[in-house]
């Protein structure tokens, strides 16, 4: 299957609406053409700087104006960093993340700092990914010369749906976000978040917004929502595995070199349910027992499923973004 960056919707929606079986049959043939089926990443997602965030994402218990038990936190040492992505990588990750709570990065001593985690990682032979709010191109290059592997930063979810979860930025924002990044030469992450109120045809949006790109992002997230108490979605339904795995195919089959990850609310999933997700084409997951603010699956637990399920950790700077990193 040939990559392809001119996706129609309609292309697309056939796709997506096919009998679960028969795509998640289809997904997994895809990702077989292009992948090994047997590996799957595993990153470490640490927060470096918690809470206080200005912005008003309604699913973000980080958000300064809504009541929740997020406690706003300063930016983390550097030192400490560099120890959390030590222990990360004894325990298997080979990509670890930093997200700060912010809304944009500013050029002062706080990006100072985060330039020397990005170079301290970097040191470590792990792929170091950073998610910090919306960047410049200037910034974008100085993460690159520190050694930046990739950058994440979420469509979320549909331009249409947009204004329903966010008004404090908008849609363009984020897309000239990634494009300063692509032209910085780093690796993008970026996916979105499903069960925040949006249609069938929204998710169908997003994942067309992302396919046609002028390039695909080398990182795709899928993220379940986890309702947190005191955010406007904090009383959303459970998102259903099976709105998870259609999701996952549907990358996998439309970005077929992507790494596709099961991200946030896996923490609600059976393994049966999760080595779905890995059938369908993810090949990406989020290790630790938090995803910034949110629970996530506890180390051990992971280490078994990998066993049960033979799944082996993919190595750093493996595949065509390493290609790239390498330019």
């Amino acid at each position: 299957m040939q990559l392809r960056n001119d996706w129609t919707k309609e292309e697309i929606t056939e796709i997506f609406n096919q009998p679960i079986l028969e795509l998640i049959y289809q997904g997994a043939s895809v990702h077989r053409e292009h992948n090994d089926p047997s590996e799957v990443q595993v990153c470490t997602l640490l927060s470096i700087k918690t809470g206080g965030c200005p912005e008003d994402c309604s699913y973000c218990p980080q958000a300064a104006r809504y009541h929740t038990d997020v406690k706003v936190q300063k930016l983390l040492d550097v030192d400490f960093v560099i120890d959390k992505a030590k222990t990360a990588k004894a325990n298997g990750s080979t990509r670890f993340c930093m997200g700060a709570a912010w809304r944009e990065v500013r050029d002062n001593k706080d990006f100072d700092k985060v330039i020397e985690m990005v170079k301290g990682v970097n040191a470590m032979d792990m792929e170091v990914c950073c998610t910090l709010g919306m960047l410049t191109e200037e910034q974008a290059k100085k993460l690159k010369d520190a050694g930046l592997y990739a950058y994440n930063h979420n469509l979320d979810t549909s331009e249409d749906h947009y204004e329903e979860i966010i008004t404090t930025r908008t849609y363009d924002d984020r897309l000239d976000t990634l494009k300063n990044v692509r032209e910085a030469n780093i690796s993008v992450c970026s996916g979105g978040i499903i069960g925040m109120g949006e249609t069938n045809e929204d998710r169908i949006e997003m994942l067309h917004t992302l396919s046609t790109l002028p390039k695909h992002p080398e990182s795709v997230p899928v993220n379940a929502l986890v309702p947190v108490a005191g955010t406007p979605l904090a009383d959303q339904p459970k998102v259903s595995v099976w709105d998870m795995v259609r999701m996952i195919a549907t990358a996998r089959i439309i970005m077929p070199k992507a790494m596709v990850r099961l991200s946030a609310g896996r923490v609600r999933m059976s393994v049966e349910e999760q080595a779905l997700c890995f059938l369908a084409g993810a090949n990406s997951i989020f290790a630790g027992d938090e995803l910034l603010t949110t629970p996530n699956n506890d180390v051990d637990a992971d280490k078994e499923m990998f066993q049960t399920l033979n799944l082996k950790p993919r190595a750093s700077f493996k595949g065509a973004a390493a290609e790239k990193y390498l330019v």
